[in-house]
């Protein structure tokens, strides 16, 4: 009978650790709803971002990613911020994907405007950057990524006939 007790209370405080665990992960992941008004920016790729992907200003959090869709007609994807409502972009603002370090993971960057008009909710940045592929670059830099047919060999015509000393 004792054994069965204790094994009960070791199950107990089993439970109550992996709450506490949950509870401490959930507080440390910024997962909290973000009340606020919509902006859409339009990006060629948006690789590495998700649903509830951070918005940062000045690398602070100022909000989320709404929805990711694809433009069916311009093939470009349209991304929905939800922006915290006392931060208000003016129209000039711009927005990059970027990343948090080397191989960290990518957040949406604004960078805001000097414009004295802001974005409305509905409102649509438009100047963007889309994200780096590193991978692609280093398969550039690996491979040679410079096109061979569109270098030229220098023609005579190039070259001076007479280079001076």
């Amino acid at each position: 009978m004792g054994n069965k007790n204790f094994e009960a209370v070791m199950g107990a405080l089993v439970l109550v650790v992996a709450g506490l665990f949950l509870l401490f992960a959930y507080q440390g992941s910024n997962l909290k709803s973000v009340d606020g008004y919509k902006v859409k920016a339009k990006f060629t790729t948006v690789a590495g971002i998700g649903l509830g992907t951070d918005v940062r200003i000045g690398g602070i959090k100022v909000g989320v990613v709404n929805d990711l869709r694809l433009d069916p007609e311009t093939y470009q994807a349209i991304v929905t911020l939800l922006v915290k409502q006392e931060i208000k972009l003016p129209v000039d603002s711009s927005a990059a994907v970027v990343s948090d370090g080397l191989l960290g993971n990518k957040y949406i960057k604004i960078e805001p405007g000097a414009d004295e008009k802001f974005l409305a909710a509905g409102g649509e940045i438009v100047h963007s950057q889309s994200s780096v592929n590193l991978e692609e670059l280093i398969g550039k830099m690996a491979f040679g990524g410079v096109d061979k047919k569109a270098e030229k060999p220098a023609s005579s015509a190039d070259v001076p006939a007479n280079p001076q000393k």
